[in-house]
């Protein structure tokens, strides 16, 4: 049986990523990061051009940036470092493993999904990472009122979203159109091509029964 406790956390202090001792028990955020703060994380943080915009502009916060893909993941930790930042690091991981599995009940402030994969032929649609089990584990690991914020250039996705947005009683619709709190490679790529993003907030604001 896994521990039901953080375990260490190795991470080498010219690095950005790090690597649990155990992949089946909970992180240990307060190892993680030099200082306690709220947690934001970004979920598919890609090249870490919006996770390190947002841990600039925001010091007082730490963030998390998870991402599957190994080149983008050394990409994003080595803006982290030449930024200088001591309140970001990466994550080499599944989205909806890591959400479920490795982060502790109330121990995130922000999840940010920027652009998630649409994945947009009808035969690969079950792929897609917002699913009503992946929504659950979220909101077990935000804290109180504590938010997902989503933005996708996809239409039909966002519509799929806003539908599993509405059956989730336990959380808050706050927008469905904004100014995000950084830019990311994709969003900047969709405003030069002229294309329309969608944006969607959800707050928790209840539990569940």
């Amino acid at each position: 049986m896994a521990p039901a406790f953080p375990l260490p956390i190795n991470r080498n202090a010219s690095d950005a990523e790090i690597i649990p001792a155990n992949y089946f028990a909970p992180l240990d955020i307060e190892a993680i990061f030099p200082r306690t703060a709220s947690l934001e994380i970004d979920l598919g943080c890609g090249d870490g051009a919006f996770l390190v915009e947002i841990a600039a502009r925001h010091p007082d916060r730490n963030f998390l940036g998870i991402e599957r893909v190994p080149g983008r993941v050394a990409t994003a930790c080595r803006r982290i470092r030449q930024a200088g930042l001591s309140n970001a690091c990466v994550l080499h991981l599944e989205n909806s493993y890591a959400v479920g599995r490795l982060l502790s009940p109330g121990s995130v402030r922000v999840f940010h999904l920027m652009f998630p994969d649409p994945w947009p032929k009808r035969r690969h649609a079950r792929r897609r990472l917002v699913t009503q089990s992946f929504v659950a584990d979220i909101y077990r690991a935000l804290e109180p009122n504590g938010e997902l914020r989503i933005a996708t250039d996809q239409r039909d996705y966002f519509v799929e979203i806003q539908r599993l947005a509405a059956q989730a009683a336990q959380f808050q619709l706050e927008a469905t159109e904004g100014e995000p709190a950084a830019s990311s490679t994709f969003e900047k790529r969709f405003v030069l091509a002229g294309e329309k993003i969608y944006w969607l907030g959800l707050r928790k604001v209840s539990p569940l029964t």
